[in-house]
């Protein structure tokens, strides 16, 4: 897909707006997102806002042959790489908003159920939630750190990883690819490098 450009007026009226999830039987390793961003929801596409670092990290990491532009919405040839791969995306809570921190502590407690019967359906062999503070909030466990978690998620390694996020200032493209490669290997997802 080219890139896109969104006004900020159309951006705003994606407020609310869902995402379609990227699950497929066979998924060996599901990505978690907090929720979609605005731009997010107007591409229909998982972390598509430009300068997010989700899609640079997977191709560093070696999940993806090629650093994937889903700005305008992804293209059948990338999901089907992804599809073929075992790698999935949802996110905690499905609606879109322009900040995480916009959501309400009511949503963030919902996800946990949510994902948890998102998991037993498709059975991934590794879930990798991508936000301390929001996985700490879902599942009350304050004291959660980042890396594999003691306790699995419906039969799944349970991951807590950083969010890609231009927000989360102190990651980079490459530390955020270190961290993904990790529960990439425990899911057997095949490498590119």
């Amino acid at each position: 897909m080219s890139p896109a450009r969104f006004t900020r007026a159309e951006l705003q009226s994606f407020r609310g707006a869902k995402v379609d999830d990227l699950i497929e039987p066979g998924v060996r390793l599901l990505f978690v997102g907090i929720n979609p961003g605005l731009w997010t929801a107007a591409a229909n596409a998982h972390f598509a806002r430009p300068g997010n670092r989700f899609w640079p990290a997977l191709h560093l990491a070696g999940i993806t042959r090629e650093r994937m532009d889903m700005s305008g919405g992804m293209s059948a040839a990338d999901r089907s790489e992804l599809v073929a791969a075992g790698v999935g995306i949802t996110n905690l809570v499905p609606y879109a908003t322009a900040r995480a921190d916009e959501l309400t502590t009511e949503q963030i407690r919902a996800a946990a159920a949510t994902l948890t019967a998102t998991v037993e359906r498709f059975a991934p062999a590794v879930v990798a939630v991508l936000g301390l503070t929001a996985f700490r909030q879902a599942f009350g466990r304050p004291k959660a750190v980042p890396g594999r978690q003691p306790d699995d998620l419906a039969g799944a390694q349970l991951w807590v990883l950083p969010n890609p996020s231009g927000l989360n200032a102190h990651e980079t493209a490459a530390s955020l690819a270190a961290a993904y490669r990790r529960p990439g290997l425990a899911a057997g997802v095949p490498l590119v490098r």
